[in-house]
């Protein structure tokens, strides 16, 4: 059962003068167990499609291609060596794009 470390704590008196009513009440309260999202705090974090994003920096550290890397042909992402399936006419591709 989770413990609510915020409310304030009850004495041995204060325990038996809890009435059934009240009890049984708790017990059916299914709301406290919940936790309390904020939609406007979930929806901040949303991008929508199109959205302006001109003022927004990226600041990322680019790596060139290394020596034992190659460009797929068809995907034209990075792999490495191991991953290269087949080569023809210079035109390199991926044991994924080749499957």
């Amino acid at each position: 059962m989770a413990t609510d470390y915020d409310s304030p704590r009850k004495t041995e008196d204060d325990l038996g003068e809890d009435s059934l009513q009240e009890l049984q009440a708790r017990r059916t309260d299914k709301s406290s167990g919940s936790i309390d999202i904020d939609e406007t705090d979930l929806a901040e974090s949303l991008e929508l499609p199109g959205a302006d994003l001109s003022n927004e920096e990226l600041s990322l550290r680019v790596i060139p291609r290394q020596a034992d890397e190659f460009t797929c042909s068809r995907c034209f992402l990075v792999h490495h060596r191991s991953q290269l399936a087949s080569e023809k006419n210079g035109q390199q591709v991926c044991r994924e794009c080749a499957a």
